[in-house]
């Protein structure tokens, strides 16, 4: 019998690796997709491959449809058979949430393509392959698509758009395929030293301090209910899992 198979898309860091390197300790064989990060998916490939199993780094432009087409064709023909869907490309720009003036509009459409077209593309184009195998979509979006936070207005919309496309493909793809979504808060690490600079240290300790579990999210807690959502629950579609500790809960 073929091993469980899963395309995790910008999966060559962040979450994305942390998916992989989730869904490949679990025995599955993963094909990360990637669009610039070439050492890095290099690397996550390296790690996945320690794991056993057949892995794959696939370079693919998530807005392109034709990319996508020929990057599903590559996993399934690589694998023949397609059980999991992990949306995790993602982009942001770098426009400060209250400076309206300052939007870019080539950054919004460039976030929009890659967040928002890309998951469709490329949830389109592994339909079939997914419905055959009675598989599952975990769409990755962010607390901010569900409440304000300290994110670029495009960024914040575009998971907000995630998290409606999430209810409605759950419709779409039913009965054979089941779609969720995450909402990590604010995420330990790269991400959130970017986005808040010289104030990293000093915000998450108080984010930390104001969370009912006490510390911050990380990308493995991120990853773990990915997987679960994949292997579990099988009678749960159509939900955004808020991943913070209980943050947003409780503030």
């Amino acid at each position: 019998m073929s091993r469980a198979a899963a395309l995790v898309t910008g999966g060559a860091s962040g979450i994305g690796r942390a998916a992989a390197l989730r869904l490949a300790s679990a025995g599955w064989d993963v094909a990360i997709n990637y669009s610039r990060s070439e050492q890095r998916a290099a690397e996550t490939l390296r790690e996945l491959e320690a794991a056993g199993g057949r892995h794959l780094a696939l370079r693919a432009d998530v807005s392109d449809d034709a990319a996508v087409a020929a990057l599903c064709t590559a996993v399934t023909d690589a694998y023949g058979r397609l059980d999991a869907l992990v949306n995790n490309a993602g982009t942001t720009s770098h426009t400060p949430p209250d400076d309206l003036d300052g939007a870019d509009l080539a950054d919004w459409d460039r976030v929009f393509a890659v967040n928002v077209r890309g998951l469709f593309c490329v949830t389109r184009a592994c339909a079939p392959a997914l419905r055959a195998a009675g598989g599952s979509v975990v769409n990755v979006a962010s607390i901010v698509g569900l409440r304000p936070g300290p994110q670029p207005l495009a960024y914040a919309a575009s998971k907000a758009a995630v998290v409606s496309l999430t209810r409605t493909l759950s419709r779409v793809l039913a009965p054979q395929v089941r779609v969720n979504a995450v909402a990590p808060g604010w995420i330990a690490g790269e991400w959130m030293e970017r986005t808040l600079g010289e104030n990293y240290e000093r915000l998450m300790e108080r984010r930390a301090a104001w969370t009912p579990m006490q510390r911050n999210v990380t990308v493995a807690d991120v990853a773990e209910s990915i997987f679960s959502l994949i292997t579990s629950n099988p009678f749960v579609t159509g939900e955004t899992i808020v991943i913070d500790g209980g943050y947003a809960a409780t503030t």
